[in-house]
């Protein structure tokens, strides 16, 4: 069978120098072998059919066969990596918590512990008639969220 570690390393070999990164490296038990890479600007065709080939050259068909997959983490799912928190940051996210709260609103920071979401809220202010939309932050830790994923909008 074919090691995790090892794709990792001839995958990290390839990245050097690049502005991708790795979001995730799975091997099946009958050596499936799915790479999923990202970058802030999205991940080009050419560049998964290059790290493919790459990785083809590092592998020895002869002594294990293998089926190999290399692709861009998919718009819409969650994050799986720091990452892409960062790439993320001023654009519209989602975000489920851990007790089952579904929000929407734009990542404004992100480190290795917390993240910040500014969440539109209605507040009826103190003497007014009607609520009024206004804008709070929201910190989460990576343990409060079940996931967090870029939302795609069509303005």
């Amino acid at each position: 069978m074919i090691e995790k570690k090892t794709v990792c390393q001839i995958v990290e070999e390839w990245l050097e120098g690049k502005d991708y990164f790795l979001v995730e490296v799975t091997v099946s038990p009958d050596d499936k072998i799915v790479v999923e890479i990202d970058h802030a600007e999205g991940v080009w065709i050419e560049d998964c059919v290059e790290l493919s080939r790459f990785i083809e050259s590092k592998l020895n068909r002869e002594e294990e066969d293998y089926e190999l997959e290399v692709g861009s983490a998919g718009i819409g799912q969650p994050f799986k990596v720091l990452q892409q928190y960062y790439i993320h940051i001023g654009q519209e996210v989602e975000v489920l918590t851990g007790d089952g709260r579904k929000l929407a609103g734009i990542l404004k920071d992100a480190d290795e512990e917390k993240f910040t979401v500014g969440v539109q809220k209605k507040v009826k202010p103190e003497g007014s008639k009607r609520p009024k939309l206004v804008e709070e932050d929201e910190t989460f830790t990576y343990e409060q969220i079940k996931y967090t994923k870029y939302l795609i909008s069509f303005k």
